[in-house]
């Protein structure tokens, strides 16, 4: 929690480091991979079929 003393204001190294949630970040990464890859051979297939 912060606290203020005066012109002093102490946080928690939690609160000043924000780290975010590693395996957050790893879900969004891998999803869009596969987004990627799923418009990569979209873009490819197609094309090749017609």
């Amino acid at each position: 929690m912060m606290d203020k003393d005066g012109d002093n204001i102490s946080v928690s190294e939690e609160e000043a480091s924000n780290k975010t949630n590693p395996q957050g970040v790893r879900w969004v990464l891998g999803i869009s991979l596969i987004l990627a890859l799923i418009a990569m051979t979209v873009v490819w297939i197609i094309p090749a079929v017609t």
